[in-house]
């Protein structure tokens, strides 16, 4: 039997958002966001925050990213944002058809983190003009896809200078809870406070069973996301399903305690590496530079992971998830040392 390493997508869903799910299978609710588990979540997400917020859940992190980043950015416009982002990489093209054609521009940057003198640079060598499209956003991936965290203040900085040049700040919070447990601050010091406009808050990642959220900081951003959504088909009849989950998950930092446990075990394998770690394991990715006998070696033995960068690079990448069987853990790290 495989021991999963290949991501936390492959995890199960927690007990308690299954007891919250089941709750509000109860008898009837309204509709498309009327019932009340929907109607709670914009007061418990401000306080989560400490910030006025408003909160459109939908059902996939990629529904979240492209419905934030097409109210936020024309078809004429542009997003700013890492070569090695999620949006990039993994969304298929979903925000540049959700804003009916609004183009990424593709910034490099050590960790796949992005810094304001890179966005200065970039800015600098695409002057605009009305035969160009016109940036309108910066997308960051917290935690990012290199596993690596951007601190509140290097948000902080990302965000003036974003503001500065009449830019929104959008951050890809797939990963969010595991970026927070790294950092031990609040949750608010790394969005609203540190300038963030737009989160997209992720869950199905880390316990959930196919909840998201849009997070809106900047409430005057809004705009017409409530009809983007239902365009995109992700406004829910049946929506107290998905707010039932997102309450129950930050209910008594139950969030935080899963990211928290996914860390920790993630710790242990980044030291068990050795000079086979590629970056420092900063919340629950690992990423390992190998030689293909050793990686052979190490699925021959059970371990599913996926490759990870060029082909042949020798590069995998190992994602812990917040129920990873310790012995797994263990084992994995045994194998690792094994193998230097």
């Amino acid at each position: 039997m495989a021991r999963y390493f290949k991501s936390d997508n492959t995890a199960p869903v927690a007990a308690e958002i299954l007891a919250a799910i089941a709750a509000a299978n109860d008898g009837y609710a309204a509709g498309y966001g009327d019932d009340d588990w929907s109607q709670r979540l914009n007061a418990r997400y401000s306080a989560l925050f400490a910030h006025d917020v408003r909160v459109f859940p939908v059902v996939s992190g990629t529904a979240a990213n492209a419905l934030a980043l097409a109210t936020l950015v024309p078809p004429y416009g542009a997003i700013l944002t890492h070569a090695e982002a999620h949006i990039v990489r993994d969304e298929c093209g979903a925000p540049e058809f959700m804003s009916g054609g609004a183009r990424l521009i593709l910034i490099d940057g050590p960790g796949a983190k992005l810094t304001p003198a890179a966005i200065e640079r970039t800015l600098a060598a695409n002057p605009t003009a009305v035969h160009t499209v016109q940036p309108r956003a910066v997308s960051i991936t917290q935690a990012t896809e290199l596993g690596t965290v951007y601190t509140p203040a290097e948000v902080r900085a990302l965000a003036d200078c974003a503001h500065r040049h009449g830019l929104a700040l959008h951050m890809d919070g797939a990963r969010f809870a595991n970026a927070v447990a790294a950092l031990g601050c609040a949750p608010g010091d790394v969005t609203a406070a540190a300038g963030v406009d737009v989160l997209s808050f992720g869950a199905s990642k880390n316990g959930a069973m196919s909840a998201e959220a849009v997070v809106f900081f900047d409430t005057a951003r809004v705009a017409d996301f409530e009809l983007r959504r239902k365009r995109a088909a992700h406004l829910l009849s049946k929506m107290r399903y998905v707010s039932a989950q997102l309450l129950a998950y930050v209910e008594n930092d139950l969030w935080l305690q899963l990211a928290r446990r996914a860390n920790a075990l993630a710790a242990r394998i980044a030291a068990a590496a050795g000079a086979s770690l590629l970056l420092p394991a900063e919340a629950n990715e690992v990423f390992l530079k190998l030689d293909a006998g050793r990686i052979q070696a190490l699925r021959d033995q059970g371990f599913a992971f996926y490759d990870w960068g060029a082909i042949d690079s020798g590069e995998i990448r190992l994602v812990v998830s917040w129920c990873q069987a310790e012995e797994d853990v263990e084992a994995l790290c045994r194998s690792i040392r094994s193998l230097r």
